[in-house]
């Protein structure tokens, strides 16, 4: 038996800038330059199969950890949007790189910017619609000597680079303002001290996660003065809490109200869809977090649970907005899981567009393998394999399985 999805479904992948572009500066590559060694000492402690450590660069050395290249999609654009026209797609999510666009403070680079018109025309032509991600976790040099998103300024800053954007790419009907800004950046950055500036300070990270939000905010009016009729939102973080017991029952309430709904709460009349990355669900008992069983996991360690997603949908249906699935995929070198992944999750997607949830578009994480932030090179999450000695690309199989669900609009049901 058949399932079609809702007619003029979006189907496609995501990318990010940093990830895939190359040959740029942030303060992601400062600091990639500055932890390389001892991240790849971290992880020499771990018992790395061989066909993670076969992988060029390996997670041993100092190289994976800088960004460098990357995939040099910044000049190879065309050549990869050629590759998901042939795979189906008809949508695409990538981001503008802000400290390309700004390097210096006040200072527009107006050639980086006919880049990115040029990067909106060739997905026109190929007839696939653009997800334009504004902010994905890199900022510009001066922005972060200024505090990055500590310092107040940072919002007038950052509002006045979407306004350059909106008014540069009039035509785009879908723009994302922030990627993961509460529970995975501001997280990572300014509380536990994994992601630059690397701080662990409470005050901090409400500071950053109340400029974030007011940020959003301004930048939706922008958008929306500009054109009315886009749709704007940003993408959120999403985690499946499955909790075993009393306590933890009470803990799934706070770990949602935080990591899951937080952001987009305070931001909800400010949103015109929901969107929705989804990798992994953290099992709870007591006390404990991650007590998962991890019976099969991706390459990165995350416990793969396709109904999770079923479960985070049927949660977010409460906002009455659409939603759209803006990352979901895996850490898979092998390439012997991802077809599987994709399907299962798609039909977990599909009970619940059966069950009355607004959901208009899926894209997979990622189009390419790129570089996965403090973790580098290794993690293989692209339907298109890179080779990053000579940056050629290869389509694996499981991207030809996606690419029959793209086509036909349909999946097989259960």
């Amino acid at each position: 038996m058949e399932q079609k999805f809702p007619s003029g479904f979006l189907w496609g992948a995501a990318t990010s800038s940093h990830q895939v572009e190359g040959g740029n500066t942030n303060d992601w590559t400062e600091w990639e330059q500055k932890m390389a060694k001892s991240l790849s000492q971290r992880a020499n402690s771990k018992n790395w199969p061989d066909f993670i450590l076969k992988n060029y660069p390996n997670p041993l050395q100092p190289a994976n950890y800088i960004s460098g290249q990357a995939c040099d999609h910044y000049n190879r654009f065309r050549e990869d949007f050629d590759i998901a026209k042939s795979l189906g797609h008809n949508a695409h999510r990538f981001s503008i790189e802000w400290s390309r666009v700004e390097p210096e403070e006040g200072k527009f680079d107006e050639v980086v910017i006919e880049h990115y018109r040029e990067v909106v025309k060739s997905l026109r032509e190929r007839g696939l619609e653009p997800f334009v991600t504004l902010w994905h976790f890199t900022n510009p040099l001066w922005i972060s000597k200024i505090g990055d998103w500590t310092n107040k300024k940072t919002i007038d800053y950052f509002v006045r680079y979407v306004r350059k954007m909106v008014e540069a790419l009039t035509e785009i009907n879908f723009w994302i303002t922030l990627n993961e800004p509460d529970d995975i950046y501001t997280f990572y950055a300014y509380c536990v001290g994994k992601y630059p500036p690397q701080e662990k300070s409470f005050i901090k990270t409400w500071l950053a996660l109340r400029n974030l939000i007011l940020a959003h905010k301004k930048a939706y009016r922008v958008i929306h003065q500009h054109n009315s009729s886009a749709m704007v939102s940003f993408a959120n973080n999403t985690i499946y809490f499955e909790s075993r017991g009393v306590i933890a029952r009470i803990i799934k309430i706070f770990a949602n109200a935080y990591w899951n709904f937080y952001f987009l709460r305070k931001t909800l009349a400010y949103n015109d869809f929901i969107g929705c990355n989804f990798y992994h669900h953290n099992v709870l008992k007591g006390v404990m977090t991650n007590q998962n069983k991890n019976v099969e996991t991706t390459d990165v360690g995350w416990e793969i649970l396709p109904k999770g997603i079923y479960h985070v949908l049927k949660d977010l249906k409460k906002y009455n907005k659409p939603i759209y699935i803006t990352e979901n995929g895996l850490a898979d070198a092998k390439d012997d899981k991802r077809t599987q992944f994709i399907e299962e999750h798609l039909k977990w997607i599909y009970k619940a567009i059966s069950e009355n949830v607004d959901i208009r578009g899926y894209f997979h994480w990622s189009l390419l393998d790129n570089f996965e932030w403090d973790k580098g090179f290794w993690p293989r999450f692209g339907l298109v394999e890179v080779n990053y000695q000579t940056l050629e690309r290869k389509i694996r199989p499981s991207a030809l399985a996606y690419a029959k669900i793209c086509r036909t609009n349909k999946i097989e049901s259960f």
